[in-house]
């Protein structure tokens, strides 16, 4: 049970949602592995002067996902996607039955769903709330260069 005493909150804050601001970021991936999109997420939140809100942040595709983890140490990337692997592995042999694209689309699809494809990121006077080791990543899952669609929207109060 955790003490009353070591769990702190701000003060609450509030404001009006004036602002609903959209933009389309298309990304080239080179194939399989972990795109950082912290920086255009944050360029957007800058340009649409946003003052404190929410960044969704929502990928258009089956294949591929977001999420949000450590950006410090690459060797997490490393292991996230080992483990993907093992999750879902893309050999011929692992029994999938839908192929249509090769032997890594049904495996993709997977690793989508244990992912997501979408977040939801606080800003706070204008800044991305994430913590200080924290990074948004777009996570291509197919083995060959793709082009990826991600809908970023802010709402809330703008500057």
């Amino acid at each position: 049970m955790t003490s009353a005493k070591s769990i702190t909150r701000s003060a609450p804050s509030s404001g009006q949602a004036t602002t609903v601001a959209s933009s389309m970021l298309t990304v080239q991936t080179p194939g399989c592995g972990f795109i950082d999109l912290t920086g255009e997420a944050a360029k957007f939140v800058a340009e649409v002067r946003a003052r404190d809100g929410a960044l969704t942040l929502f990928i258009r595709h089956t294949s591929a996902s977001l999420t949000i983890q450590e950006n410090a140490d690459p060797s997490v990337l490393v292991d996230l996607t080992t483990a993907l692997a093992r999750f879902a592995p893309d050999d011929e042999d692992a029994g999938w039955t839908h192929d249509t694209e090769g032997p890594d689309d049904m495996p993709a699809h997977v690793k989508t769903m244990l992912t997501g494809t979408s977040l939801h990121v606080p800003v706070l006077d204008g800044k991305l709330a994430l913590g200080t080791w924290q990074a948004i990543y777009l996570i291509e899952h197919r083995t060959r260069p793709h082009r990826r669609e991600v809908v970023l929207q802010f709402v809330g109060a703008s500057r």
